[in-house]
């Protein structure tokens, strides 16, 4: 398994790097008068994928989250269910011609 996780990683980083060689092109970045620069294609491809991981990265935590709250709310529930129950059980009774005398 390491193996095929080692060629996995050699393929994507030789991905990497033809792709950055291949887009060279500078790209005129502009937003009013607050943002003025040039970069490469293949840096505002990579940004452009960065921040989606790091938004997706982000609702995956808000939602294990709130999942593990649904969980918490759910085994309470259980657990008074079963105190309910349990209260609500009659007691064992004793049959007194099995007892050793």
């Amino acid at each position: 398994m390491r193996i095929v996780y080692l060629i996995l990683v050699i393929l994507f980083s030789f991905f990497i790097v033809t792709f950055s060689q291949e887009n060279l092109t500078r790209i005129h970045l502009q937003y009013y008068k607050y943002l003025n620069i040039d970069v490469p294609t293949y840096m505002l491809i990579f940004a452009s994928l960065l921040v989606g991981v790091i938004i997706t990265a982000f609702w995956g935590v808000v939602e294990r989250f709130r999942l593990n709250r649904t969980i918490r709310r759910l085994n309470k529930l259980v657990r008074d269910l079963r105190r309910e129950l349990h209260a609500h059980e009659a007691p064992p009774m004793i049959d007194e011609q099995k007892q050793p005398k």
